[in-house]
């Protein structure tokens, strides 16, 4: 049962964290896709001019990719708690984000360093703007938990 919650949880974070990534590509006019950017890249269908792949089949690849990853860390954070390394709280939902982010910046560099033809994005910002999207994959994904748990202690301290 925990298993279950902790994959509802990461898909309920995942879900925040590309809704914030969305918004801010429509607030900004930057690539920030992440769906998109994922299936270009592990499809490798970067177009000629850099750009990102418009096929359904980048998108179908690129949310399954993303959702898999998101539930795979739901999973890494129910395994901390389990183990005794903080709670499903607001306060150690931001700092597993902020970890998370901090991780998730790295390996996407470095994916995009050895990919053979990576999309021409704004790579710093793109970088950066993860971190932050991690931090509110996080914090839904303990809040989620704490709802689906309903253990004795806040949220919210």
């Amino acid at each position: 049962m925990k298993f279950l919650d902790a994959a509802v949880a990461g898909i309920a974070g995942t879900a925040a964290m590309t809704a914030f990534l969305y918004l801010l590509s429509f607030l900004t006019h930057r690539v920030m896709k992440v769906v998109r950017i994922l299936g270009t890249m592990l499809l490798n269908r970067t177009r000629p001019d850099g750009s990102l792949s418009e096929l359904t089949g980048t998108k179908v690849a690129g949310t399954i990719a993303h959702y898999g990853v998101g539930i795979f860390f739901a999973v890494i954070y129910l395994a901390l708690w389990d183990s005794g390394v903080g709670l499903p709280t607001a306060s150690w939902g931001l700092l597993f984000g902020l970890a998370h982010g901090l991780v998730a910046m790295l390996v996407w560099y470095f994916f995009f360093m050895m990919h053979p033809r990576p999309p021409l994005i704004k790579l710093r910002t793109y970088l950066t703007t993860l971190i932050f999207a991690h931090i509110v994959f996080g914090f839904v994904t303990s809040y989620t938990y704490h709802l689906l748990l309903r253990p004795a202690y806040e949220f919210w301290w």
